[in-house]
């Protein structure tokens, strides 16, 4: 029976499913969102690499979270946009496949590039030292490689087994994207080995690496309170529990949308959730990270004053 069925050519992009009015207004949100999210990022990508003072491993690490920012949101927003203005909202499945493997490659990189920011302050602030030896640009290019290889490897994985499932009965894929747990529900056969890839892989990519940066962020908020000028502490610490409240949404929505038991329900809460990563998370990044930074504000006025000078 399966060689008389015909394989499904392309899938419908559900979406939020709302009025024509509030579509256009959402259309007009997120391209703001997605326009700033560009500049933002673009922005810290061009003062990393015009200004000396800020090669180092930090911003090393920031310029390729702001490329995997840029990279993520570009994979998904602006086919989100074109249906949000289209009622057909058809993608084909060849494109759909891969904005799975894009979005699942960014996504794991970054969550392993997180991990190693959280390392280099660590290192920066424990042992400052020693930070020049340890953090040497030959290990920042080994673990910035490492993360980008593992990444891809494990969206390689899913996307494979996910190619081995026939698709031929229903096209509507209940998201606003191809999402790999959407796409599999339209599979017609038995998904136990992709959900369980997907399990095992959620444990070594959200778990694991969360556990590591709150080990961390404790020995830094330590070495924190053992600083004997107050002012000092507090730019500290408020600093630190910056990137806590990053990497708490990031990981926690994650685990929500891929470690929660499932539901009728919670599908239409991974939609909410998904526009964090797709338009939230690529601007609140160079925000939290880059822009609040007295380097980088210093960095950009130089720039400006440069190019007033001309």
């Amino acid at each position: 029976m399966r060689g008389n069925q015909t394989r499904v050519t392309e899938f419908i992009l559900l979406g939020l499913q709302l009025h024509a009015e509030m579509e256009v207004f959402l259309f007009w949100i997120f391209s703001l969102f997605y326009a700033f999210s560009l500049l933002a990022n673009g922005m810290i990508l061009g003062l990393i690499w015009l200004n000396s003072r800020l090669h180092t491993p930090m911003y090393f690490f920031l310029s390729h979270l702001a490329v995997i920012d840029i990279s993520y949101a570009s994979n998904s927003v602006p086919k989100m946009l074109a249906n949000l203005g289209n009622q057909k909202k058809l993608i084909s499945f060849t494109p759909c496949i891969m904005q799975t493997f894009l979005y699942l490659n960014f996504a794991h990189t970054e969550c392993l590039i997180l991990v190693v920011m959280s390392y280099d302050r660590y290192v920066a602030i424990c042992h400052p030292l020693q930070y020049t030896v340890i953090m040497s640009w030959r290990v920042c290019t080994a673990l910035a490689i490492a993360s980008w290889a593992f990444g891809f490897v494990v969206a390689l994985v899913h996307v494979i087994l996910l190619l081995r499932l026939p698709f031929s009965g229903p096209r509507g894929v209940n998201h606003l994207f191809c999402e790999i747990l959407s796409v599999l529900k339209l599979a017609c056969a038995d998904t136990w080995i992709n959900e369980v890839v997907i399990f095992t892989a959620c444990v070594f990519l959200l778990v694991v690496p969360l556990c590591l940066m709150l080990v961390s962020y404790t020995h830094i908020l330590l070495a924190i309170l053992r600083i004997q000028s107050g002012e000092g502490r507090r730019k500290a610490f408020f600093t630190c529990s910056s990137h806590l409240c990053v990497v708490g949404f990031f990981f926690g929505i994650a685990m929500v949308v891929y470690m929660a038991p499932d539901s009728n329900q919670r599908e239409e809460q991974q939609k909410i959730l998904s526009l964090f990563y797709g338009l939230f998370n690529p601007l609140l990044n160079p925000l939290i990270y880059s822009l609040r930074n007295a380097q980088v504000k210093s960095a950009f006025y130089r720039a400006l004053q440069k190019q007033r000078a001309k």
